[in-house]
């Protein structure tokens, strides 16, 4: 297992060079970012020159890059070109997103899972159908529009709650914003477990304990519901970065100052430094959870073993 593990650490290396190096060359092609400083007005070729030097713009690409690496290893993300660290920034907007994204990973895994496990069982019947037609249901509607009907019903019309979230953004707050930002991936879950349920149930190890006589519940937990969970575990250890980087519309509706929200500032203000130093972060959080979903399919299927 350790042998492993360090094969993995060393493979992500690599990946992440060129993940960030693909997205360095992508934001730095997004425009001038010192024309989006001067605001409207074009600075003066004075200022201009300054802040070029300033932000170490007039350097190469490759070289801007390489300045950029090597200051991410000792924990520098640069500074934002409001004066402010990058760090600090992301001190502010992860613990929120973080927060947001466990609630939402707990609708998924608590809410997605229980009703994969019934239809799966239940296959063909009336309560089959209805959760596979609200699934579908869920998939077509776009997040927009289901946080938006929700805020203005929960919180304009009923008064449930808070239509925005507070600066605090307390795990109270967050729950119906995090259901709006799972809402797609709970509904993939449900699907996902259900189809891998249903597929393990004719399995020999199935019919096996079946036939020996061993008690429902024992047979579903133990020999059916762990080797179907594996493609679940897979599909929520990718989704948890991909709710953290995707979660600037709940965040923007919902006034949700997480990392969704600096980045759409980071981009609308052509804020290179946010924006690379942000998505950095996003992608250790990828190939973490990577890792983890990797290590976790010994536990859930003793036949896999890592050498």
């Amino acid at each position: 297992m350790g042998r492993h593990v360090v094969r993995r650490l060393f493979q992500m290396v690599p990946v992440f060079v060129g993940a960030t190096l693909l997205i360095f060359l992508m934001v730095n092609v997004m425009g001038d970012p010192v024309a989006g400083l001067c605001g409207e007005r074009q600075c003066d070729a004075a200022t201009t020159a300054r802040l070029r030097e300033e932000f170490g713009l007039d350097q190469p690409v490759w070289r801007q890059y390489l300045t950029y690496l090597g200051n991410v290893l000792t924990g520098d993300f640069g500074t934002a070109f409001d004066g402010r660290p990058v760090t600090e920034l992301m001190a502010t907007a992860f613990p929120v997103t973080v927060r947001l994204t466990v609630v939402a990973i707990l609708f998924e895994v608590v809410v997605g899972i229980t009703l994969g496990v019934v239809t799966g069982l239940r296959r063909g019947r009336p309560v089959d159908t209805g959760v596979l037609v609200l699934t579908l249901v869920v998939v077509s509607v776009p997040t927009f529009v289901t946080g938006l009907l929700l805020q203005l019903l929960l919180g304009v019309e009923w008064g449930w709650i808070r239509p925005s979230v507070s600066s605090e953004a307390g795990f109270g707050e967050l729950i119906v914003p995090g259901l709006v930002l799972a809402s797609v991936s709970l509904a993939y879950v449900t699907r996902l477990t259900r189809t891998s349920l249903a597929e393990n149930r004719s399995s020999d190890h199935v019919r096996t304990a079946l036939a020996k006589g061993l008690p429902r519940r024992r047979i579903v937990t133990r020999h059916l519901l762990r080797n179907s969970l594996i493609p679940v575990v897979t599909f929520i250890g990718t989704d948890i970065g991909a709710l953290m980087g995707g979660a600037i519309v709940t965040e923007r509706i919902f006034n949700i100052h997480g990392v969704g929200y600096q980045l759409y500032q980071g981009i609308l203000r052509q804020n290179t430094q946010t924006v690379v130093g942000f998505v950095t972060v996003l992608v250790l959080v990828f190939l973490a959870a990577n890792l983890l979903v990797d290590l976790l399919y010994a536990v859930l299927d003793p036949r896999i073993r890592h050498v």
